[in-house]
C-alpha cells in the first residue's frame, strides 16, 4: 500500500513549503523510492493560468499542457519527476467537478455538502495520484486557519481513517520569528499554530521550523513539549545560502531516517553524490569568473515571476563553470537606460509574456544585441519580438507587428492559424509539449544534437508563415518547425555569435543534474563575448 506525507503550513504563508516539500521528496528518491507529488492550492481559479505573474509568479506547464502553481517546478527540479495535470489540484478544479456532477444527477438526490462529497472528492485525487508509486507527498497551500484550506485540511486528517497509523505522516512548517530588539527566537507563533492545527484534527509527527538563525536545543525541547512531537522530530530549516543546500540541511538532522521510521519503510541504499556535487559547485561560485545576462522583461519586478528561467540560468552557469549575474531590466524603461545595460552586458535574454506593455522596449533590446554581435536568446513572445525587429529592421517592413499588439498591422509577421480564429481564446492556446523537427547544419542542431525534439509551449499567437521565405533569403533561419501542425517553431540568425528565438519555453525542462542545453549554449556564447572583451 502507497504511504503518504502531508505537508502544512502555519502562521504565515510564502515561508518556503515548496522547497521543503520537494527537499524531502528528494531525500527519499536518494533512498530508491519511487515518488510522486501533489501540489493542493486553496483558491477557486480552476488553474494558474489567467492569474497574474505579479501577485502568483510564474505558471509552471506540465508535459500534459496544465497551467499550474510554480511548486511544480521545484517539484521536477528537485526530484527529477514530470508531473501532470493530476500534480496540481485547485478548490476550483475540485468544486467544479462535483457541481458537474450534481448537475449530471451523479449524488443521486443527496444533498451535496463539503462532508462527505467535497473531501470524497480530494482524496480520490490523492489516491489516484499514488498509483505506481511508493510514497505521495502532498503539500496544502495557504496556512492552517484559512478559511479556503479546511476542505483539503479536512481531506488529510480523514486520510488516516480506516489505515494503518504508519501509512500517513503529517508534517507542520511553521514559523519562529527573530526579534532584533531582543535578539531572541519566539516560539510562541509555533505554539499557536500547532494548537490550531490539532484543533483541526491532525496530531503533527514533525515540525520543520522557518527562521533566520538556528534553534539551540531549549528552544527545540520547548517546542516539542508544547506540540507532543518527540524533540528529535523538531527539524530547523533555517535560512540557507542557495535553495539546493536544503535537502543536506534536512538529511543532517536526520528527516529522511524520522520519515522512514514513522512509515515503516527500509532502506538499504543511499545515493546523492550528484546532488552533493553540484550544491559543491554552487558554493563555490564566488571564486568563478563572472558573466553578466540582461534578462528584460516587463515582470522582472517580482523574481518569481521568471523562477523557472532563473533556474536554468543557473544550471547552466554551473554547468560553464561561471558565476552568473542577472541583470532586470524592465523594458519601460527609456533608451538610454536600455542601451547602458545591453551595451555592458555579456548577453540578452527575452522571456516569455502576454500583452503589449514593454513590447518596444524589447524590440529595441533585441536591436542592439542583434548589431552589437550580443549573445541572444528569446523565449516565446521574445522569439516573436525578434521576428518583428528583423522584419522592421532587415527587411524594411515599418509597420511589421503581432496582431496581438496591432490587429490593424499590413505586415503581420506574427499572427492567429485559420483554425485559431474565431474561437474564445482560451481555446487557443498551445500548451504542453509539442514536436519539433530541427534542420541540420543550424545552430539548433549544433544545440540539440539530434533532429526531433520535444519542448513544452505556453502560448497563442504564431510566426506567420507566408515570411518564411523573405526571412531565409536575409540569413534568418527557420532551423525549427512543427511538421504536423505547420508551425515555426525556432528562428536564427546566420551571421551572428549566437541568436536564436524559440517559441517554447525550454526553462521547464531544465534540472539542476541535467541542465538544457540551449541555456548550457547561450551562456557558453556569453562567457566567450566576454573573453573577447577583456
Amino acid at each position: 500500500m502507497p504511504k503518504y506525507i502531508f505537508i502544512t503550513g502555519g502562521v504565515v504563508s510564502s515561508l518556503g513549503k515548496g522547497i521543503t516539500s520537494s527537499s524531502i521528496g528528494r531525500l527519499l528518491k536518494s533512498h530508491g523510492f519511487k515518488i510522486n507529488m501533489i501540489k493542493c492550492d486553496p483558491y477557486l481559479n480552476v488553474d494558474a493560468g489567467t492569474m497574474s505573474p505579479f501577485q502568483h509568479g510564474e505558471v509552471f506547464v506540465t508535459e500534459d499542457g496544465a497551467e499550474t502553481d510554480l511548486d511544480l517546478g521545484h517539484y521536477e527540479r528537485f526530484v527529477d519527476i514530470n508531473t501532470t495535470a493530476d500534480s496540481n489540484i485547485t478548490a476550483g478544479k475540485v468544486y467544479s467537478s462535483i457541481i458537474d456532477k450534481e448537475r449530471k444527477g451523479a449524488y443521486l438526490g443527496q444533498t451535496v455538502q463539503v462532508i462527505p462529497h467535497l473531501t470524497n472528492e480530494i482524496k480520490e485525487r490523492f489516491i489516484k495520484a499514488s498509483d505506481g508509486y511508493d510514497i505521495v507527498i502532498v503539500e496544502i497551500g495557504g496556512t492552517v486557519g484559512d478559511i479556503e484550506s479546511l476542505p483539503f485540511l479536512e481531506a488529510a486528517r480523514q486520510m488516516r481513517t480506516n489505515r494503518n497509523s504508519n501509512d500517513i505522516v503529517y508534517i507542520h512548517l511553521t514559523l519562529v520569528p527573530y526579534l532584533s530588539s531582543s535578539d531572541e527566537l519566539k516560539t510562541k507563533p509555533t505554539q499557536h499554530s500547532v494548537m490550531k492545527l490539532r484543533e483541526i484534527g491532525i496530531d503533527p509527527d514533525i515540525i520543520v521550523t522557518r527562521s533566520e538563525k538556528p534553534l539551540d536545543a531549549d528552544l527545540k525541547r520547548k517546542i516539542a513539549l508544547f506540540s507532543s512531537v518527540p524533540p528529535e522530530a523538531i527539524i530547523e530549516a533555517h535560512d540557507v545560502k542557495n535553495i539546493y543546500e536544503v535537502p543536506s540541511l534536512l538529511k543532517r538532522q536526520g528527516m529522511d531516517e524520522q520519515i522512514m521510521m514513522l512509515l515503516r519503510l527500509r532502506s538499504n541504499i543511499y545515493n546523492s553524490t550528484e546532488w552533493d556535487n553540484f550544491v559543491k559547485n554552487i558554493d563555490m561560485i564566488d571564486s568563478l569568473k563572472k558573466v553578466r545576462i540582461v534578462m528584460a522583461g516587463k515582470y522582472v519586478k517580482l523574481k518569481d515571476s521568471y523562477k523557472s528561467l532563473n533556474e536554468a540560468l543557473l544550471h547552466a552557469a554551473i554547468e560553464n563553470g561561471v558565476k552568473l549575474d542577472i541583470d532586470y531590466l524592465d523594458t519601460e524603461e527609456s533608451k538610454d537606460v536600455i542601451d547602458d545595460k545591453i551595451k555592458n552586458s555579456n548577453g540578452l535574454i527575452i522571456p516569455g509574456g502576454f500583452g503589449g506593455r514593454g513590447i518596444e522596449g524589447k524590440i529595441y533590446s533585441i536591436k542592439l544585441a542583434r548589431e552589437q554581435n550580443i549573445p541572444f536568446l528569446g523565449i516565446c513572445l521574445g522569439m516573436q519580438c525578434a521576428a518583428i525587429e528583423f522584419a522592421r529592421s532587415v527587411l524594411g517592413l515599418k509597420d511589421a507587428n503581432s496582431i496581438e499588439f496591432n490587429t490593424k498591422t499590413k505586415n503581420p509577421v506574427i499572427t492567429l492559424m485559420e483554425n485559431q480564429k474565431n474561437v474564445n481564446k482560451g481555446g487557443t492556446m498551445r500548451l504542453g509539449n509539442y514536436p519539433c523537427t530541427i534542420k541540420k547544419n543550424t545552430l539548433a542542431y549544433k544545440i540539440y544534437g539530434k533532429t526531433l525534439i520535444q519542448e513544452r509551449h505556453r502560448h497563442r499567437f504564431e510566426f506567420n508563415n507566408n515570411y518564411i521565405r523573405v526571412f531565409e533569403a536575409k540569413n534568418m533561419a527557420i532551423s525549427g518547425f512543427n511538421r504536423k501542425d505547420k508551425l515555426v517553431e525556432i528562428i536564427e540568425l546566420k551571421k551572428h555569435p549566437f541568436f536564436i528565438g524559440v517559441q517554447f519555453h525550454p526553462e521547464f525542462n531544465s534540472r539542476p543534474l541535467s541542465p538544457h542545453p540551449l541555456f548550457v549554449e547561450f551562456i557558453k556564447a556569453s562567457v566567450k563575448r566576454r573573453e573577447n572583451e577583456i
